[in-house]
């Protein structure tokens, strides 16, 4: 274990939380939100057939579930590397005594989606993506934000494979359930794919909070001068090319009960990362599962991020993956503080406007 790991900011570990209360048919509603949302002219309809209620109480209880702050946004996910943006995972050392500060600076950059304050000797991550024409590139910002938060030291940690990408709060399981081995995942593609200018188009009028009506695509499809099932059938031709990856209800963690998560890192031997790396993608309690660089400060090279009721839920999971696997050199880094976390909006000129602003 890394002994910085001990010295840390309090973790959030309360076991609710902030948590709602939620019965029975509001967690299914919300599995099936956030897992299997259809891409249809009405969504809604077709959620309602699963759980077995009537289209308005669907649309009553997800409107409920946002006023609540449950359900953070239902939304398309577009698939930030495949549209070719270059995007990483950066670990900083920043003053641990005045966070907020650099906090700041990182997150108004409109690429900046996540950021949090973990608690390591590198003690801000913060998920960054920049356009493919970007003057600046991904270095030339990194050099920025160091400069202007006086970082002591910045790790860039960019994703070498992705085995999992897929944040679904399991809101009917247990521990256990959550704790156990599925099948092995394969490796995502990281390739960007071609796209045109209708595509960019689509993304523009469907990015953001799809309103919550009978017929959510109808203003993106009058926007855009098409019929809805034209959009509904380009938006699964998106889907099928990489671009789009789902449209999903992503929630607020804490407010829905979960209010631990825990980045677990793990130690392990170049020639087993492939299949390790696939096991560990396979739990359940695991949203995100990525091989990165490794440093002679940092020698973790596969990141398994959990997410539990408690951090004792966090730790069972984590603990699970160390029995089912065998790797036990490890470091779990709980977040204390979330600074940001958004989902990008591709081709604003939100980008280039920050850009102009710091000199490219």
């Amino acid at each position: 274990m890394d002994p910085a790991v001990t010295a840390t900011p309090k973790v959030r570990s309360r076991k609710d939380g902030s948590a709602v209360p939620l019965d029975d048919v509001d967690r299914k509603l919300l599995n099936l939100m956030q897992g299997r949302f259809p891409i249809v002219p009405r969504p809604y309809a077709e959620v309602a057939r699963e759980a077995e209620l009537s289209e308005n109480e669907v649309l009553r209880r997800v409107q409920r579930l946002l006023d609540e702050r449950i359900i953070r946004q239902v939304t398309p996910i577009y698939d930030t590397r495949a549209l070719g943006f270059g995007s990483m995972l950066v670990a900083a050392k920043v003053d641990p005594e005045h966070p907020w500060g650099p906090a700041k600076i990182i997150n108004a950059h409109p690429g900046v989606s996540h950021n949090y304050l973990r608690n390591h000797e590198f003690n801000m991550w913060f998920t960054i993506a920049v356009e493919p024409d970007s003057k600046l590139g991904l270095q030339g910002t990194l050099d920025i934000l160091q400069a202007e938060t006086g970082a002591e030291s910045i790790r860039q940690l960019p994703t070498l494979k992705l085995f999992k990408i897929r944040m679904d709060l399991e809101m009917e399981g247990d521990t256990k359930s959550l704790a156990s081995a599925g099948v092995a995942e394969d490796p995502v593609e990281l390739e960007p794919q071609p796209y045109d200018e209708f595509d960019k188009a689509v993304i523009r009028a469907t990015q953001g909070d799809l309103p919550v009506v009978p017929e959510p695509y109808a203003d993106a499809a009058k926007e855009l001068g098409i019929t809805v099932d034209a959009l509904v059938e380009h938006l699964e031709g998106m889907k099928e090319r990489g671009l789009l990856r789902r449209v999903a209800a992503i929630l607020f963690h804490r407010r829905a009960g979960f209010s631990a998560n825990g980045m677990g890192v793990w130690k392990v031997p170049d020639d087993q990362i492939l299949e390790i790396g696939g096991r560990m993608a396979a739990f359940r309690g695991i949203s995100h599962c990525y091989q990165r660089p490794t440093y002679e400060d940092w020698p973790y090279s596969v990141f398994t991020m959990a997410h539990g009721r408690s951090k004792e839920e966090c730790d069972a999971i984590l603990d699970s993956i160390a029995e089912e696997t065998g790797i036990t050199e490890r470091a779990t880094l709980y977040s204390s503080t979330e600074f940001k976390k958004v989902r990008l909006l591709y081709f604003t000129d939100d980008f280039k406007n920050w850009e102009a602003a710091h000199g490219a």
